[in-house]
């Protein structure tokens, strides 16, 4: 049953929307979490709404994101990967040139110049490919917060080069060996270790997800990626893409390029989520194909459980893909029919990692891979007159070493 509220969506199958007062996205969304984090939650919600309201603070974001983190991000045409695929023309949205080397930074440098604004001292996170976690710690080294980064034990053993980071920009890492000992986890810790300092600390959520207005702050500030795009492609190439492709973990990177153009019918939109191994328990990270409605982490919608409604692990290659959840706002619009929403699975996505470096010289992130994976076999099966952006959202300096394991592996499995 739709929620109270919800009726004041738009009516417009493609419109976007904003969530009603409870924090609902049609079904999805919602605040689940204790009273200790009720009153942190309402009082996020009310400074956002105010900062974000306020020119001066939007001027400051603006301007912080140009002179510290290099936006805007070019929006790139791949000739050779074009070339070799024969079909539409491909761009590349090249998220991996920001300051860290990742979208991360753009919601990282909004949420710590708000948590000043709200006078918080110390600034925790989750991270899980670590891109998250360098992108917070680097935020706290700049404008001088204390900070903690939690990480599941397994992707501090992937992503042993942005632990190094993180600890050199001066944030404690602390591995968290519970669960999976991945990213679900790591935003567990995070959780409990907010509702014990809530006064003086706050949590930067990397991702589109959580407990309201996480969702609602995350894709605001996110959504500077689809508006640079849509300048970018109109200078380019005098009209819009014909096809937007991002990869899906909690869904920052997916709807800060989908958002802007939630109101053009004439653009189709692709999320791509992490098909791992096999689309059985615990051998990936699709929660739409292979989850259901659930509640998770102080937010309803798509979740990978039992049918019990316990979380099942979860497994990709990639770190930042590797979750139980998805984004409220995206599974709405998956309800919908306005994304339409898919998965890659390891073995392509590790391709695919190959073939961008050998045509165009560019070593995407294992995430981002997923999406170039799927974007190549999307412009196959267009017209040369058309267009594809994907969002290159990170890049691959910090699976360099795990692909190349993996691969190494690969090899003595031929022998």
């Amino acid at each position: 049953m739709m929620e109270e509220g919800a009726k004041t969506l738009s009516k417009k199958k493609g419109s976007p929307v904003l969530p009603d007062m409870r924090g609902y996205f049609g079904e999805f969304g919602g605040r689940f979490v204790s009273e200790t984090l009720m009153s942190a939650l309402i009082e996020l919600e009310n400074s956002f709404r105010k900062a974000w309201r306020d020119a001066t603070f939007r001027k400051e974001f603006r301007e912080t994101l140009a002179e510290y983190s290099g936006r805007p991000t070019p929006l790139y045409f791949a000739e050779s990967l074009t070339r070799k695929t024969g079909g539409a023309e491909i761009w590349l949205k090249r998220e991996d040139l920001n300051h860290t080397g990742a979208h991360k930074i753009t919601n990282a440098v909004g949420q710590a110049l708000l948590a000043r604004r709200m006078g918080k001292g110390r600034l925790i996170a989750e991270t899980g490919a670590g891109q998250h976690g360098v992108a917070t710690a680097t935020v706290a080294a700049r404008l001088g917060f204390e900070s903690r980064i939690y990480m599941g034990s397994e992707d501090v053993r992937r992503q042993s080069l942005n632990v190094f980071r993180m600890k050199l920009l001066g944030s404690e890492v602390c591995p968290v060996d519970l669960g999976g000992k991945t990213l679900k986890d790591a935003i567990s810790e995070a959780l409990r270790d907010w509702s014990r300092t809530v006064r003086n600390t706050h949590y930067l959520l990397g991702t589109a997800f959580g407990p309201h207005p996480f969702p609602l702050i995350v894709r605001s500030f996110q959504s500077v990626i689809g508006q640079e795009v849509r300048r970018q492609i109109l200078s380019a190439k005098g009209k819009l893409p014909d096809a937007l492709v991002a990869c899906v973990g909690g869904g920052s990177n997916a709807i800060g390029l989908f958002h802007p153009f939630l109101g053009e019918d004439s653009v189709r939109m692709f999320g791509v989520e992490a098909g791992g191994r096999a689309i059985a328990p615990g051998e990936h990270a699709a929660r739409f194909a292979g989850g259901s409605v659930g509640v998770l982490q102080g937010t309803r919608t798509y979740v990978l459980q039992n049918p019990d409604g316990q979380i099942e692990n979860t497994h990709s290659v990639s770190a930042g893909l590797d979750y139980s959840a998805v984004g409220p706002e995206l599974a709405y619009y998956r309800d919908s029919g306005r994304i339409i929403f898919d998965w890659i699975g390891d073995t392509d996505a590790l391709d695919a990692f190959q073939e961008l470096s050998r045509q165009e010289g560019i070593i995407p992130a294992l995430e981002s891979s997923h999406a170039i994976a799927y974007g190549i076999r999307l412009a196959r099966s267009m017209s040369r007159d058309q267009t594809v952006v994907i969002n290159l959202s990170g890049r691959g300096d910090k699976d360099v070493m795990e692909v190349s394991r993996i691969l190494s592996m690969k090899e003595v499995d031929k022998i």
